[in-house]
């Protein structure tokens, strides 16, 4: 509990200063939002002060962000200059970007352990080869190469998967997607259980536990892989939030209305509200992978617990 209580308190200011920190570049950008609702049309100078009031864009940066982070914590994320509830924009959207992210949060997960571990243990071999050279492959191809090679090969020549929209649901229309978003992912997390597992196989403690006659399949499971997992379980927690704010190309090629699509719109249209307000969700999911991966250091490894 007082483990899990320090990295909690560490945690708070992280998110004040990270979400003053987005709060002051949003609104710090040029132009006029209140302006651009108008478009060419010419508005009276009252019709600005009102709204300009209405929204506080009047009062000090340090003032709106206490009046916004007031709304947070009571569970309102703010407006739209139009006058639409930030957080019925967020929900209309949230279910498909979640969806992505977790999909390809577990196809990076279970494919790109299951390849670094098959790696390892082969290193030096075919297989190594191929999985450091499929992994470089696709590190160094861009997103849009990749999402759309695989829209037109795996959709519509071969017709494995939808190729676009999300009519047929979850996890049937995102499972494509979910492929293209977590295969760079995909090649990290390989990579790196592959590094971290090759050091730890040659470490001491594994050479004990093969000279007391443990099987090596406990020796390798139990002692090496459990160890090798840590920098893997860090890059894992902080990728989810990743995958969820990173997915505006990707949402863009197969026509998923999410929250990156939403994103994208909002920063053309001047929306600062509705950027604050999702970027402040998603820090909390960053803050919460974050707790969530420190917490399980202490399962991996009891002695960081105990430090």
């Amino acid at each position: 509990m007082r483990y899990a209580a320090q990295r909690l308190a560490q945690a708070v200011p992280v998110f004040f200063a990270t979400t003053f920190l987005i709060y002051a570049m949003v609104f710090a950008l040029p132009g006029d939002p209140i302006l651009a609702l108008a478009g060419d049309k010419p508005v009276p100078d009252e019709v600005l002060n009102t709204l300009r009031e209405r929204y506080h864009l009047n009062d000090p940066l340090l003032v709106q962000y206490g009046l916004y982070m007031l709304g947070v914590f009571q569970g309102d994320l703010g407006e739209t200059f139009t006058g639409q509830q930030v957080s019925e924009l967020l929900a209309s959207r949230w279910e498909v970007t979640f969806q992505l992210g977790l999909t390809a949060w577990v196809f990076e997960l279970v494919v790109g352990i299951a390849l670094g571990v098959i790696a390892a243990l082969r290193r030096g071999g075919m297989v190594d080869t191929a999985v450091l050279a499929g992994t470089t492959f696709v590190i160094a191809v861009p997103v849009f190469v990749v999402g759309y090679a695989a829209q037109i090969v795996l959709g519509l020549n071969l017709g494995l998967f939808p190729t676009a929209g999300t009519e047929d649901g979850w996890p049937v229309s995102y499972l494509l997607p979910g492929m293209v978003l977590g295969s760079f992912s995909l090649a990290y997390v390989a990579r790196l259980t592959r590094t971290s597992l090759v050091e730890n196989l040659r470490a001491d403690y594994v050479r004990t536990a093969v000279a007391k006659g443990l099987r090596r399949r406990r020796v390798i499971g139990r002692h090496a892989l459990r160890n090798s997992l840590i920098p893997v379980v860090t890059y894992l927690g902080v990728d989810f939030g990743n995958l969820m704010a990173g997915a505006v190309v990707t949402e863009g090629i197969f026509n998923l209305p999410g929250i990156g699509q939403q994103v994208f719109q909002s920063i053309q249209l001047q929306e600062g509200p509705v950027v604050v307000g999702i970027v402040t969700v998603l820090v909390m999911i960053f803050i919460a992978a974050n707790l969530v991966v420190d917490l399980l250091y202490g399962v991996l490894d009891p002695r960081i617990r105990r430090g």
